[in-house]
């Protein structure tokens, strides 16, 4: 089975597309697919990542003078990087022809259009998606999101009636080290001795400074604290200092997984990214901070059903709102217990298993009726 993968990372993007795309392709190959990337050269590309895990990568040429004029396009259509017409032309090219048996986008710039010129090429086609906000035309969708009761019926609008849906977290793309290390851990005890933080793989706007900076008051130095950053990470240099000038706190950069350190944390400071089905998979109670737009309404429904205590937007959480948090937390620990359990309710792990199993089933049925 011959897979093509559309997704994109850059300084304002963010890392999470690509890396929930690698955690798929691996688990794919893994299958016995052979499987390749699309990306566009922006800033902060993983690109380099994406080869180290063995795939070849097309990197479509960035044009730096490009700008968006057409206002009727998706609302994330700057990230493209060009217009979606240049980007087909563009992805076409780089397969030179290749038919390949699916081509699955996870894009936020990439809509029906851009899907309907590359459909030739493929098969099948798979989107990736977080928004619900424009139309597909696709065979089948993911959206590992959590939405409430709103969940099953987000994409009602913008998808034809017989498009596969897998929806919500039960299909979250986790590494599989995440399900095992889950089936090895003891229920936690909701004591509060050792934090994790990490804002992303990129944090543009260096929100870990700020949150480090609120566990060095003095009432919190007993904690240790792991901190993670991404290759991206604005400030490094200052990051470190900061590390250092604080006792028991270890800086982490650019690791290949969070697993290890998420199964030692007792409580987790994070934005509200793809992390959080990790972080729900192992039971580990989080406090959560929005660093994009897409997390705000996800991040709320996961609060208001008690998967998290959610702290609000970035640029509306100064220091005193994470120590009071942190403060709540080691006083609440009853409360972190049943957050962890209730997380682990809703996200078993498995996700990326079921997923894979969805792709093959639909994969055989086509194989057979092409004879």
């Amino acid at each position: 089975m011959r897979v093509v993968f559309r997704t994109d990372a850059s300084l304002e993007i963010g890392t999470g597309h690509v890396m929930r795309c690698l955690t798929l392709a691996d688990a794919l190959v893994a299958g016995g697919a052979t499987c390749q990337f699309i990306c566009r050269a922006h800033p902060g590309n993983l690109a380099d990542l994406i080869r180290q895990h063995g795939f070849t990568v097309h990197l479509l040429p960035l044009d730096g003078n490009w700008v968006l004029h057409d206002q009727s396009v998706p609302v994330h259509a700057a990230w493209l990087g060009a217009d979606w017409q240049t980007d087909a032309e563009q992805s076409l090219h780089a397969l030179r022809g290749m038919a390949c048996d699916w081509l699955i986008v996870d894009h936020y710039a990439l809509d029906k259009d851009w899907e309907l010129a590359l459909k030739p090429c493929s098969r099948r086609l798979m989107v990736i998606d977080d928004l619900a906000d424009r139309v597909h035309v696709c065979d089948l969708l993911l959206d590992q999101n959590w939405h409430g009761s709103q969940t099953p019926c987000r994409y009602d609008a913008v998808l034809a009636p017989t498009v596969i849906r897998l929806l919500g977290p039960e299909y979250a793309l986790l590494k599989s080290e995440y399900g095992q290390l889950r089936s090895l851990m003891p229920p936690r005890d909701g004591q509060v001795q050792r934090v994790l933080i990490f804002m992303g793989g990129s944090d543009p706007h260096n929100q870990t400074a700020k949150v480090l900076r609120a566990l060095m008051v003095e009432e919190l130095s007993g904690l240790t604290v792991d901190v993670v950053v991404g290759a991206n990470h604005p400030d490094p240099l200052g990051l470190a200092a900061l590390v250092s000038a604080r006792h028991a706190t270890i800086l982490h950069r650019d690791l290949p997984s969070l697993a290890g350190l998420m199964a030692r944390a007792d409580l987790m400071i994070s934005a509200g990214g793809a992390t959080t089905w990790e972080r729900m998979c192992l039971g580990l109670p989080g406090l959560v901070i929005s660093i994009a737009d897409n997390q705000i309404a996800i991040q709320r429904a996961l609060a208001g059903d008690g998967y998290c205590k959610y702290l609000g937007v970035m640029c509306q959480v100064d220091m005193g709102v994470i120590i009071d948090a942190v403060r709540w937390a080691i006083r609440h620990q009853s409360e972190l217990i049943q957050q962890s359990e209730s997380c682990q309710k809703l996200v078993g792990g498995s996700g990326t298993i079921h997923v894979v199993k969805h792709i093959r089933e639909i994969s055989g049925y086509v194989f057979a009726s092409l004879g």
